[in-house]
């Protein structure tokens, strides 16, 4: 069968040939680099795309997410629960868009925008995606060095540095292959859930609480809608829309209709299971902190930690109140969580530049330099703030993914809407007006935040009045640049269409190597043969 033109998107292919499907395995496996799915329709085809749903979903229960879940229940206690859930139930949505956008047209979402915008917005679009990877990377930073110091009394400063090491960490990965990275990152996200329902058993919330602060929305006190912000901003990702949508291509699939509508499929069916335990992760937290600080025969020295409560002082929080071993087990899901989302965050940053820049580094050196970016400034706050100043750093890099998120939630709700990128596979028309309220709801949340708690602080400002005036001006052209930033990308038409790699019909379609992602994927070296 001849090649597709060159312009076409490609896929890894395998090397071995065409082989008889009565004799093909359940997971071809047989190069490191790729997992082939069977051709064969059946249910047991699940297992083949298992994996890059638990990558994503450490995003979601990151140490960003673990200091907002900490504040948001001792501040509020289950008040804010309800945002976890339509947080987890957008993100699911969001997330199936992201990989259907890579199982369908071959591409990832980086790549899409290079091809779409002109080379000015391509730049910006990048640039921000780098900032949002850096933001990611703060609280992983900081929450290695807490979860450091809470089982070594290290020093915060000097556990910033030691968090450096985890890039031979990931380096070290880099010979297992992806299948094993992936057991690795589920048992971790799961080592993670069973230490937070072992403090969930012993702090024992109120259950008919919990759950109206799930199913009953409300905001409440001041302070409460930023905080929510944070919850949401640390729950949906923006680059975990670029991560989502490249890493589906590890997989090799049937490219047939019926094919990609499976692979479409069980990618949802794999994400909702990733991010039902993520969901039950920050939940636990939340009641967590929320019973133990909500207790009425709370000391006072307890009482004020909890009044401005961060990853550290949870530790302690938790070993005066529930145990000494409690503070360890958080310190255990804490340095759990900071460790899997190097890995991830490494992959995001890496796509990222390939995908906007056409340009591939060495996963060590993308490490290196994203490690520098997000150690910088959590080492310089660390010295000059202590854990209360790391602390709230983290709670600033969340507010800050959530403000770029229309940025990277924009084009993909553009492009999988749009049936000359997607063809047949386009949203329907239902999934595509709920995934636009729920952007909507998201940037109306954010704009509404920005725009009240600038007002706030000029009014509250001790500043003379043509120094108001001044800051008034530039933080308003500021605000109304964000504004139509994203209304450029909203009402802009697309103009690139995608040669979709999908038949018409059930029959197979060859596709070529993906050298880019085979070169980026954290795996083994391929051979010239394997390639070619």
């Amino acid at each position: 069968m001849a090649a597709p033109p060159s312009g076409q998107p490609q896929f890894i292919s395998s090397s071995g040939g065409n082989r008889s499907l009565s004799s093909s395995p359940l997971i071809d496996n047989s190069d490191s680099n790729q997992i082939i799915v069977p051709e064969k329709k059946s249910w047991k085809n699940f297992f083949a795309y298992l994996g890059p749903g638990f990558l994503v979903s450490i995003a979601y229960i990151d140490p960003g997410n673990f200091e907002t879940d900490l504040q948001a229940g001792a501040t509020y206690k289950y008040e804010l629960l309800w945002i976890i859930l339509v947080a987890s139930c957008a993100a699911l949505v969001i997330q199936s868009l992201a990989a259907n956008l890579g199982v369908v047209t071959g591409k990832h979402l980086a790549e899409h925008c290079r091809a779409e915008y002109s080379k000015v917005p391509n730049f910006m679009l990048w640039v921000l995606a780098e900032i949002a990877v850096v933001a990611c990377d703060i609280p992983e930073v900081i929450g290695t060095a807490f979860a450091l110091n809470m089982l070594f009394s290290i020093p915060i400063w000097i556990g910033v540095l030691l968090t450096g090491l985890s890039t031979l960490m990931l380096l070290a990965l880099q010979q297992y292959g992806v299948r094993k990275l992936e057991f690795l990152i589920a048992f971790l996200v799961f080592t993670i859930a069973i230490c937070f329902f072992i403090e969930l058993h012993y702090s024992k919330p109120d259950p008919k609480e919990v759950l109206h602060g799930l199913f009953v929305p409300q905001l409440k006190g001041n302070g409460a809608t930023g905080l929510a912000i944070s919850l949401l901003g640390a729950m949906v990702m923006p680059h975990n829309l670029f991560l989502h949508s490249a890493l589906v291509l590890s997989r090799k699939i049937p490219r047939s209709a019926t094919g990609i509508k499976e692979a479409c499929r069980f990618y949802l069916i794999e994400s909702g299971l990733a991010l039902m335990v993520a969901f039950l992760i920050n939940v636990s937290v939340i009641s967590v902190s929320g019973a133990v600080c909500n207790a009425p025969d709370l000391s006072a020295g307890d009482r004020a930690s909890c009044e401005d409560l961060d990853l550290n002082k949870a530790s302690f929080l938790l070993r005066n109140v529930v145990g000494k071993w409690s503070s360890k087990v958080f310190a255990i899901a804490l340095l759990a969580s900071g460790q899997s989302s190097t890995i991830t965050g490494t992959y995001a940053g890496q796509y990222v530049m390939q995908g906007f820049l056409n340009l591939t580094l060495e996963p060590w050196l993308r490490n290196f330099l994203t490690r520098c970016l997000a150690i910088i400034p959590s080492l310089i706050v660390a010295l000059i703030g202590g854990s209360a100043g790391a602390g709230k750093l983290i709670i600033i890099a969340s507010m800050i993914l959530s403000f770029e998120l229309p940025f990277a939630l924009v084009p993909l709700l553009k492009f999988t809407s749009c049936k000359t990128k997607m063809g047949s596979h386009v949203n329907p028309i239902a999934i595509s007006a709920l995934t636009w309220v729920i952007g909507g709801l998201i940037m109306g949340i954010n704009i509404y935040y920005i725009v009240s708690s600038f007002i706030k602080l000029l009014i509250n400002s001790h500043m003379k009045l043509g120094l108001v005036v001044f800051c008034g001006i530039l933080g308003f052209l500021g605000i109304a640049i964000y504004l139509g930033s994203i209304a450029y990308l909203v009402f802009r038409k697309n103009r690139k269409a995608t040669h979709l790699l999908a038949s018409t019909n059930s029959q197979t379609v060859e596709t070529l190597p993906r050298q880019d992602i085979v070169d980026m994927q954290l795996h083994g070296r391929v051979s010239t043969s394997d390639v070619n």
